[in-house]
């Protein structure tokens, strides 16, 4: 499968400093998303779920990666592990529920083979009647997993990228320096409120608007006022290490500018009273501001349907202590509810003629142009 000639249109220069985007069918198109589930979300380390989320053995988490139902599952060795969620005798589904608990295995509801929460084949009805099988060649099928973040990641590749190069490696790249996220400490943080946003637009205008500002002196007032120097339409990721800065009477990153909960511990006297917007392809949005960190987790439905998943993380004992944190969680909710609407009447466009060969991207909007290359090369297997 490869992008069409008008979807990967994507020359130097269309005209003058403008770049070419891809063209509408990459957008639209059910065959390019099924491409990009295969040999994007099942090839490369998707983030799928909050580790603590999975704190007691037996808690476990269905998601959707790629084309694929995926259990994350926490063993009663208390080590998590990922499993494709499909039953080794027919196909069924193990578990329909979003989350849940099990007390000692799981079950398919079909006709109840069992498996242990490490996947292994336990036991079914007359099995004994088979003779001597491999319980664990028929167990559940292995996913690879990684706790980084306080996240649990997933890869459904065969040979999983290097994880530290591909993962790890984004960060660097973006912040110049791994020490930067490491000061938040996030895999210590507690989660003070979570979001879930059901988006219907194709997964990469949502990265796209998340990488850029031109926007955002057009649709988001409260997040400008906050950060003024996002009024000129730079994004923060769009200069190595840069944080953007707070404004001169703003004192925190409140939806009124007023003091937040207080500086985590672990952040440093040059990181304070800064913003930090971080891409890890292809599904995360990590952003690190003084008194807490903001995770977005896409899961991409459909070739119009996006499903993202939203955290809020703070200092365990701020939330402990019932703090009230809504005008700290409200500033980024309404960016959210901003950059989605704006997606979304966008979607619509990418079916226009008009658009067939693409748009164009502003000098302050270049960066995309590499992530454009990079969808495409992920597609066409370069």
């Amino acid at each position: 499968m490869t992008l069409t000639d008008d979807a990967r249109a994507h020359p130097d220069t269309a005209d003058g400093p403008l770049i070419r985007t891809l063209g509408g069918d990459s957008y639209v198109d059910p065959a390019v998303f099924a491409a990009e589930q295969d040999r994007i979300f099942e090839k490369m380390w998707f983030c799928a779920a909050r580790s603590v989320d999975l704190a007691a053995p037996g808690s476990f988490r269905r998601v959707t990666v790629g084309a694929e139902s995926v259990l994350v599952v926490r063993g009663r060795d208390a080590t998590v592990r990922a499993f494709l969620n499909s039953c080794r005798h027919r196909g069924a589904l193990i578990c329909t529920e979003e989350a849940g608990h099990v007390r000692r295995n799981l079950q398919c509801p079909y006709h109840a083979w069992t498996y242990g929460l490490d996947g292994r084949l336990i036991a079914a009805p007359n099995l004994s009647s088979l003779g001597e099988i491999d319980r664990t060649e028929f167990g559940l099928v292995a996913v690879a997993t990684r706790e980084w973040l306080g996240y649990t990641w997933v890869c459904l590749a065969d040979e999983p990228p290097d994880f530290e190069e591909t993962v790890v490696g984004a960060v660097v790249e973006r912040l110049g320096d791994i020490g930067m996220i490491e000061a938040y400490r996030t895999d210590e943080l507690a989660l003070g409120r979570r979001e879930t946003y059901s988006v219907r637009s194709n997964w990469k205008l949502i990265v796209e608007n998340f990488m850029e500002c031109y926007h955002c002196a057009t649709i988001h007032p409260e997040l400008t006022e906050v950060l003024p120097e996002f009024a000129d339409g730079l994004a923060a990721q769009y200069f190595v290490g840069h944080g953007a800065e707070f404004g001169r009477d703003v004192q925190g990153f409140t939806v009124d500018g007023s003091a937040g909960v207080g500086a985590l511990p672990g952040v440093e006297e040059d990181q304070d009273r800064r913003y930090y917007a971080i891409t890890v392809r292809p599904q995360v949005f990590v952003n690190l501001v003084p008194d807490h960190v903001i995770v977005h987790r896409m899961y991409p439905m459909a070739v119009d349907h996006t499903v993202v998943e939203c955290d809020w993380l703070f200092a365990p004992e701020v939330v402990e202590s019932g703090v009230d944190l809504d005008r700290s969680v409200e500033l980024f909710h309404r960016v959210n509810q901003q950059d989605f609407d704006a997606c979304e009447r966008t979607q619509p466009g990418m079916s226009s003629r008009a658009y067939r060969s693409g748009g164009v991207l502003v000098p302050a909007e270049h960066h995309i142009a590499e992530f454009h290359d990079w969808v495409t090369s992920a597609i066409e297997g370069a």
